[in-house]
């Protein structure tokens, strides 16, 4: 079968008694996982013969309760709604809401808030507490591989999370195809350190690694000299893929290591096989300053939410700095025009991905799925790109209000929105400033009341209670107006300019 849900817990049963997961809450054979979420899946099921795919929103940190929580769901029939451990209670509410979930599971750290939050749903809530004790026999559905199995939310241009949603064929195809193109095999052993509310850490790494049949060491959360540490260890560790901000910590935690720490850390990282940086562009300086570290010239690749990944630069081979290399296994990749005619090497514009792990859509809009595919069934990315030397390049997105920071994909509409709250604030517009740390910083140009006052550290602290840390602001500019266009729009990269100005 090609369901990810059923085929990864098939391909798992070959594996029984090596070791799958390590993580600060224990650690897990494989045999040990299937049974474990066979168990909690019969919870879920509570006497019932299938979720039906009932969407199962869960919030835990990156340890065993993750995993046998997300295993469990499919196990039941569910569709896996994996929720963020960063975001404040606006953010939750909204996904738990838009994605109607029937089932909430909140790991004890988080019982306090996500309790009530699936009280207000009418969900029911359940503790990873009670998964992972959960000793309950029930038979198992079986799933086919054209069921919904996963809704990731990501931000979009109307400025609020829209639900993503695969199928287990779709996953099954996005797997296969990283772990192909990067050979994944039952020797690798995976030190994850991204967030798994992202496609990021969820497919290339958690997921790839046991659907090959490797180790995934799980850490909650990115300390720098934690990862150095276990770099420096080696004990068979041969993958790290992380966004560039983790990088450039990565460089800052080296270069203020003693003499002796640094010649382990240099050693440690020639021992691993591949060294992988992607969710946000990488800037030269860290991949060069990185290269001279660790003897790798970091793989950076290309992917979406939306599509997985869709482009790499080659595991054996030339590794174009700024470029993304060629399409993955089994996906097409073009570059075309305003009127959607594909264009040759050397001239930029849209950027279209077609395959067998293209998104099936977004959740409960038609509308906007339509609107996101050509009629010979290419997604519309919405990225501008261009093909030279035989390597695609990223040249950034169409829309200047998707924001990257940090690896992370934000919305300027959706902080504008939560910003425009403030007591003193008449009107906010929110652009990216580029930075070589964190690929863009979020940045506010703010029109105040009359005889109001509003200072950064005011803007952060009031963000915090709406928005991720991620997505609030480093940036303020106070100013009388917007520039604006005939029609009276706000003019984003004049807005830019301003910080530009005010930087120089």
């Amino acid at each position: 079968m090609t369901d990810s849900g059923v085929s990864l817990l098939q391909r798992a049963a070959q594996h029984q008694d090596r070791l799958a997961i390590v993580a600060r809450d224990g650690q897990c054979t494989y045999a040990q996982l299937l049974q474990r979420s066979a168990h909690a899946a019969a919870t879920f099921l509570n006497g019932h013969k299938d979720l039906a795919g009932a969407r199962v929103a869960f919030l835990a940190p990156a340890d065993l309760s993750y995993v046998i929580t997300q295993w469990a769901i499919w196990q039941a029939g569910g569709v896996a709604v994996p929720l963020c451990t960063l975001h404040p209670r606006p953010e939750l509410e909204h996904v738990i809401a838009d994605a109607d979930a029937e089932i909430v599971v909140s790991h004890p750290d988080y019982e306090g808030l996500v309790s009530p939050l699936a009280a207000a749903k009418g969900a029911r809530h359940v503790s990873t507490r009670e998964l992972l004790a959960s000793s309950t026999h029930q038979s198992l559905p079986t799933v086919a591989a054209e069921r919904d199995a996963m809704l990731i939310y990501t931000s979009g241009t109307t400025g609020k999370p829209k639900g993503v949603l695969t199928t287990h064929a779709i996953i099954a195809a996005q797997l296969h195809s990283v772990t192909s193109a990067w050979e994944y095999t039952a020797r690798d052993r995976s030190l994850l350190v991204l967030p798994l509310h992202h496609l990021h850490g969820v497919l290339n790494v958690l997921l790839g690694t046991l659907w090959a049949g490797g180790v995934c060491e799980m850490h909650a959360g990115f300390d720098a000299n934690a990862v150095w540490r276990r770099i420096m260890a080696q004990n068979g560790l041969t993958m790290f893929m992380a966004v560039p901000t983790i990088y450039s910590k990565l460089i800052a935690a080296y270069d203020a290591a003693p003499e002796a720490d640094q010649a382990a850390m240099r050693a440690g990282c020639r021992a691993l096989r591949l060294m992988v940086s992607g969710s946000a562009a990488l800037p030269l300086p860290i991949l060069e300053r990185f290269q001279e570290i660790s003897g790798h010239t970091l793989l950076e690749r290309y992917g979406m939410t939306e599509i997985g990944m869709a482009l790499g630069n080659p595991l054996h081979g030339v590794r174009l700095p700024g470029h993304v290399g060629q399409p993955f296994p089994g996906i097409e990749v073009r570059v075309v025009d305003a009127e959607e005619n594909p264009l040759p090497e050397g001239h930029s514009g849209q950027l279209q991905v077609r395959g067998p792990s293209v998104f099936k859509g977004y959740f409960r809009r038609a509308e906007d799925t339509a609107a996101s595919f050509t009629r010979d069934g290419f997604f519309r990315t919405g990225d501008e790109g261009v093909v030279e030397h035989g390597a695609y390049r990223i040249l950034g997105r169409m829309s200047v209000d998707i924001l990257k920071t940090g690896g992370y994909k934000v919305s300027a509409l959706e902080i504008e929105a939560a910003l425009r709250n403030h007591p003193a604030i008449v009107d906010c517009a929110v652009v990216g400033i580029d930075d070589p740390q964190w690929g863009q910083r979020v940045a506010a140009a703010v029109i105040l009341k009359p005889k109001h006052t509003l200072s950064l550290d005011e803007l952060r602290t009031f963000g915090k209670q709406l928005l991720a840390a991620y997505k609030v602001p480093t940036q303020l500019l106070i100013v009388d107006d917007f520039p604006r266009n005939a029609l009276g729009k706000v003019q984003k990269k004049q807005v830019a300019a301003l910080f530009d100005e005010k930087l120089s």
